[in-house]
């Protein structure tokens, strides 16, 4: 896929304005062929398997195609699969589709995205449930990196259930565990029932550390409607950049996670030269450790605010709406990663901004 930068990106739409650009990362606004994606990640007993259950068996109204890792610790109950070695994809009695993976991610989408266009299949949406503690990031990265499942399905979001009695102690132990709170757009939390409150507001100050961006919600999967976990539209470049208040609150009692977040504000107009060759160079320098990165960019010369957001090695932008007259324009980037050297960041990001008008930056 070919390198697309901010300025090309603005180029490409000022000069035609419907943006019809091939942008790296696709906008949820593109319309897609074959369907909606949600990696589904969670560690083992936090309640993936009876959310999925659900989604198989329940008169939901969805068509929903679930991709299940064979090779997880507790699959699908026994007796909505057929119990064999082979690859099996079956259509259940509610309209929604359950497969089994013994290959890699890219082909079996296309098996799917192939039986749908043929009529074998119909589905509307993929979930796909991983392993308990797999890494997101490679199964993010196939729906940029791959051409072709790029073109025929668009991530909409990293859902990541969390058991409220066990999370501290897996955080605390577990590097992909920190990591799928990094990668997350929405974090459903489990079982807080069983553990007080404080407990859970503990957990929710410190994974707010890590990931200011996500939304949290505590669930009941006996209970809680499926739709909690669609059309969160994560990956949208023009969805609202809203960070949690709580994230910018000083707090003195916290973890020392490798994975952490910072948020880089301006009210002074950005460069567009300069901003694009220190991304370029953060990527180039920091990309694998950088888990989730967005930003909305005030941009000198620009009537219209710049959108970016990445995925490690992996970025893309779009110029979005117009900035109204009486707005104040504002650059806003949140970046989510394993040990970043903040300071390189921050001090990159500050030097990016125009010469022209008054500097106000603040760092959190």
């Amino acid at each position: 896929m070919s390198q697309i930068t901010l300025s090309n990106l603005a180029h490409s739409y000022f000069a035609n304005p419907k943006g019809d650009a091939d942008f790296a990362l696709k906008e949820m606004d593109h319309v897609w062929q074959d369907g909606g994606a949600y990696a589904l990640l969670g560690s083992s007993g936090c309640g993936k398997t009876t959310l999925l259950n659900r989604i198989l068996t329940e008169r939901h109204g969805e068509k929903i195609a679930v991709i299940e890792n064979e090779f997880g610790e507790a699959g699908i109950d026994n007796e909505i699969l057929v119990q064999n070695k082979e690859e099996q994809i079956i259509e259940m009695n509610n309209g929604c589709i359950c497969c089994t993976v013994r290959g890699d991610l890219v082909r079996i989408l296309g098996e799917l995205a192939e039986k749908k266009r043929s009529g074998k299949l119909k589905f509307d949406r993929v979930i796909i449930e991983t392993t308990g503690m797999a890494d997101p990031g490679p199964v993010a990265q196939t729906f940029f990196m791959d051409d072709d499942i790029h073109n025929q399905y668009v991530l909409d979001a990293i859902v990541t259930v969390v058991d409220a009695k066990h999370a501290q102690q897996q955080l605390d132990s577990n590097e992909q565990a920190r990591e799928q709170i990094g990668f997350a757009d929405r974090i459903l939390i489990s079982k807080s029932d069983l553990v007080a409150e404080e407990e859970t507001q503990k957990l929710l100050g410190r994974m707010k550390r890590m990931n200011p961006r996500a939304t949290y919600e505590r669930v009941n999967f006996g209970e809680t409607d499926i739709k909690k976990i669609l059309d969160v539209r994560g990956f949208n470049l023009n969805s609202v950049l809203d960070i949690d208040p709580d994230f910018l609150k000083e707090d003195h009692h916290h973890h020392d996670d490798d994975i952490q977040s910072f948020v880089f504000t301006s009210a002074r107009a950005m460069d567009m030269e300069k901003i694009e060759a220190f991304l370029s160079l953060l990527i180039q320098s920091y990309g694998n450790d950088m888990l989730r990165y967005k930003g909305v960019l005030s941009i000198e010369g620009e009537d219209k605010r710049m959108i970016f957001q990445g995925v490690h090695m992996t970025m893309g932008g779009s110029p979005g709406k117009a900035w109204l007259k009486d707005e104040v324009r504002e650059s806003k980037m949140v970046f989510i990663g394993r040990n970043l050297p903040k300071r390189i960041f921050v001090e990159g990001l500050a030097y990016c901004v125009a010469e022209s008008a008054k500097s106000v930056i603040e760092i959190k």
